[in-house]
C-alpha cells in the first residue's frame, strides 16, 4: 500500500479506471449485499422468529419484542461505525470491512442453530440478542468502509453514480433474502418450514460469505488511502479528530440531522414498515406478501443508480430534500389506500363461499386439556380468500377460565389478495421505493464528500448509522405499537397512526436540510 498504487492508478486512461472500479464495485457490493442480506433475514421472518425464540403465550408481546430485538441491532450500529470507523482511518479500508463480513457471517448461521425457546427458555432470546448485538456492530463497520472505498476510486464528476451501486446492495440484500425464503417455502410443507425450514436462509449465508471473504481478499486499498499513508498524513487519533474538533463536529450533525435522520425512516418505511403493514395490520397471507415486496423491490432498485447520476448534475440536495419532501405528503393517502384496498365489508361472498372446520388436539404442555380451532375460510366473489383461525384452550370441564373469565382465543388471520389487488399493491410498494431511492441514492456520495481522507471514515460513518440504525432501525417497533395503541383505543384512522413517526423525523430533517445544506457537491477534500 504505497504512493505507487495511487499514482498507477492516476495513470490509467478513462477505460482502464472503468475497468477497475466496475471490479472494486463488484467485490465491494457482493460482500456488502451479503452482509445486508444477513442482517434483513432477520427482520423478513420476524414473525416466524418471534413463535420460535419468545414465549407463546401472548403473540402482539412476542412479535414486539422480535422487533424490539431486530431494532437493537440498529441501535449498536453507531458504536460499530466508532469502532470500525477508527481502524478503517488508522489501518485501511480494506482489511477493516473484512473482518465485519466474517463476523457478520458467523453471527447470522449462529442464530439459525439457537434451539428454540420451548427447548432453552429464556436463553434463546438472549443468545439471540447477542448475535443481532454482534450484527449491529459489524454492520456499522461495512458499509462506510464500502462507501468509502468505492468513492476513493471514483471520478470526482462521477462520484454520485459509482457510490450509488453500493445503494443498491441494501435492497438487493433484502430482495435476495425474500426470495430464499419463498424457495424454501416451496421447497418445503408448511409443518417442515416451521419446524426448521426457516433456519435455512441463515445457515446459506455461510456459503456466501466465504465467496465473498475470498473475492476481497485480493482487493487492494483505495490510491487515495494509499497515498495519505505512504505520505504520513493518516489520522493518529480520528476519534478525537472526528468529534473533538468543532469544525468538523459540525458537519457531523449536520449530516445527521440534514440528512441521514430523513434517510433512515424513509428507507425503512418503504421496505420494512410496508412489509409488517402488510403481513400485520393488513394481514395479507405471508407468502404473497414475500412476492409483491419483491416485485417492488426488483422494479425500484435501478432507480438508485439514476437518482446517484442524476445527483452529480443537479446536486445531492435537490434530489435528497424532493425525495423527503415528496414521502412526507404522499404516506399518509398511499397507506389509506393499501388498507381499503382489501375492505372485506365491501365485498361479496361467493355462492357457497364460506367453509367452517373445527379440529381438537392434545395440548402440548397439560395432557388433561385440548386446544380446540375453528377454522373458517371465506372466498368472496372477485377471488379474494379470507381464512380465520381462533384456537381455544379447552379443559374437561369446559373453556379454561384466566382471571375469572374465560381464556381469550388467540385468533390468527390470512387474505389471499386478488391479482388485481395485488397488482395495486405492488404499485403502491414501487411508489415509496422510489422515495427511497431518491434519498438513498446520493447519500454515500454526499457523507463521503463532507470529510477528508484522514478521518473520512470514521466521520461519515457514524451520522450515517445513527440515521439508519437508531432513528430508522427504530422505526418497525415504534410504529407498530403506535398502531396497536390506536387500534386499542379504537381511533377512526388506526392503521395510520405508525406513521406520524416517519413523517415528524422526516420533516425536521427536511427543514434542517434545506435552511443548512448547500446544493452543490462539496470535492474539496481529496
Amino acid at each position: 500500500m504505497s504512493e505507487n498504487h495511487h499514482d498507477a492508478y492516476e495513470n490509467m486512461t478513462d477505460k482502464q479506471k472503468n475497468r477497475t472500479i466496475w471490479s472494486v464495485i463488484t467485490a465491494s457490493s457482493l460482500g456488502t449485499l451479503i452482509e445486508w442480506y444477513d442482517f434483513y433475514i432477520f427482520g423478513s421472518l420476524a414473525i416466524v422468529l418471534a413463535t420460535k425464540f419468545f414465549p407463546s403465550d401472548n403473540p402482539t408481546a412476542a412479535f414486539l419484542s422480535t422487533l424490539a430485538t431486530f431494532a437493537a441491532g440498529f441501535v449498536v450500529r453507531p458504536f460499530g461505525a466508532l469502532f470500525f470507523g477508527r481502524l478503517g482511518d488508522l489501518i485501511g479500508r480494506k482489511y477493516t470491512f473484512l473482518v465485519t463480513l466474517l463476523i457478520m457471517g458467523f453471527s447470522t448461521f449462529l442464530i439459525g442453530c439457537i434451539p428454540s425457546y420451548e427447548t432453552i427458555g429464556f436463553m434463546a432470546p438472549v443468545l439471540v440478542l447477542i448475535l443481532r448485538l454482534l450484527q449491529g456492530l459489524a454492520l456499522g463497520g461495512e458499509y462506510g468502509g464500502a462507501a468509502t472505498y468505492v468513492a476513493e476510486y471514483a471520478q470526482p464528476h462521477r462520484r454520485g453514480y459509482w457510490t450509488s451501486w453500493i445503494q443498491t446492495t441494501a435492497t438487493a440484500g433484502l430482495f435476495i433474502s425474500l426470495i430464499v425464503i419463498l424457495i424454501t417455502k416451496s421447497t418445503l410443507s408448511t409443518e417442515e418450514f416451521d419446524n426448521w425450514g426457516w433456519r435455512v436462509p441463515f445457515w446459506i449465508s455461510i456459503l456466501m460469505v466465504g465467496v465473498s471473504y475470498i473475492i476481497r481478499k485480493n482487493m487492494k486499498e483505495s490510491p487515495l488511502f494509499a497515498k495519505a499513508k505512504s505520505e504520513g498524513k493518516t489520522s493518529k487519533n480520528p476519534l478525537k479528530e472526528s468529534f473533538g474538533n468543532k469544525f468538523n463536529f459540525k458537519f457531523v450533525l449536520l449530516a445527521l440531522f440534514g440528512a441521514a435522520m430523513g434517510q433512515g425512516v424513509i428507507w425503512y418505511t418503504g421496505q420494512f414498515y410496508a412489509m409488517s403493514f402488510l403481513q400485520k395490520v393488513m394481514n395479507v397471507e405471508s407468502a404473497q406478501v414475500d412476492k409483491l415486496m419483491a416485485l417492488a423491490l426488483l422494479f425500484g432498485t435501478p432507480f438508485f443508480v439514476f437518482f446517484g447520476w442524476l445527483s452529480d448534475k443537479i446536486g445531492r440536495k435537490a434530489v435528497m430534500m424532493t425525495g423527503m419532501l415528496v414521502a412526507i405528503l404522499a404516506y399518509r393517502p398511499i397507506y389509506d389506500k393499501m388498507f381499503n384496498s382489501i375492505d372485506l365489508k365491501s365485498k361479496t361472498v361467493a355462492e357457497s363461499g364460506i367453509v367452517e372446520k373445527r379440529t381438537a388436539k392434545i395440548h402440548d404442555k397439560i395432557a388433561t386439556d385440548s386446544l380446540i380451532t375453528f377454522h373458517k375460510e371465506t372466498l368472496f366473489t372477485d377471488g379474494t380468500l379470507a381464512k380465520k383461525d381462533s384456537i381455544v384452550h379447552w379443559s374437561p370441564t369446559g373453556p379454561v377460565i384466566k382471571d375469572g373469565k374465560a381464556e381469550e382465543p388467540k385468533v390468527s388471520q390470512a387474505i389471499t389478495i386478488n391479482g388485481r389487488t395485488n397488482w395495486l399493491l405492488i404499485s403502491l410498494v414501487f411508489i415509496q421505493v422510489i422515495f427511497v431511492t431518491m434519498v438513498y441514492g446520493p447519500i454515500a456520495a454526499f457523507l463521503v464528500e463532507m470529510f477528508p481522507i484522514r478521518i473520512r471514515y470514521t466521520s461519515m460513518s457514524l451520522p450515517y448509522h445513527i440515521g439508519n440504525g437508531v432513528f430508522g432501525g427504530l422505526l418497525p417497533a415504534v410504529a407498530t405499537y403506535l398502531v396497536t395503541t390506536a387500534k386499542e383505543a379504537k381511533h377512526a384512522t388506526w392503521y395510520l397512526e405508525g406513521l406520524w413517526y416517519p413523517i415528524g423525523v422526516a420533516a425536521v430533517c427536511l427543514l434542517i436540510g434545506l435552511f443548512y445544506l448547500k446544493n452543490k457537491n462539496n470535492n474539496i477534500h481529496d
